[in-house]
């Protein structure tokens, strides 16, 4: 499991036209990639990480802030562009294995206390945001 992290001041995920989540203010949106056999610890990995790293400005948490994250599925973190000139998705997992987990990240963020936003998984989404920074990491689990 991946999660892209970008630190924002203000993101939005738009799906046919409308907002489906928002955050307002300081947070952070994370896009989230699954691949096969992630479960359970690595959901516990990654949520926990979203949660708890110090990144926000002040060297805060989105806990420590009380700051909200928008949660957006991203498959094609497991894209592999090693070869030619079209990305291969086989390390992605399929989507009735990876919808499960990223509402599982989901589940255990709103648990930990975070305000969570999210994307409407396999759609077609618009996601804009207002980078704060840039500041953007990679987390694996």
């Amino acid at each position: 499991m991946r999660a892209l992290l970008q630190r924002v001041d203000h993101a939005r995920c738009v799906v046919a036209g409308e907002v489906v989540g928002e955050i307002v203010g300081e947070g952070l949106v994370a896009l989230v990639g699954v691949t096969h056999g992630d479960g359970p610890s690595q959901v516990a990995t990654i949520a926990r990480k979203i949660a708890e790293l110090r990144i926000l400005r002040g060297e805060r948490s989105v806990l420590d802030a009380g700051a909200g994250v928008l949660v957006v599925s991203q498959f094609t973190l497991y894209g592999d562009v090693r070869k030619g000139r079209r990305p291969t998705w086989n390390a992605a997992a399929p989507g009735d294995v990876a919808e499960p987990l990223v509402d599982d990240v989901v589940t255990a963020l709103r648990a930990a206390g975070v305000t969570v936003a999210t994307g409407v998984f396999g759609a077609d989404m618009r996601v804009e945001l207002v980078n704060d920074g840039p500041t953007t990491l990679l987390v694996e689990a």
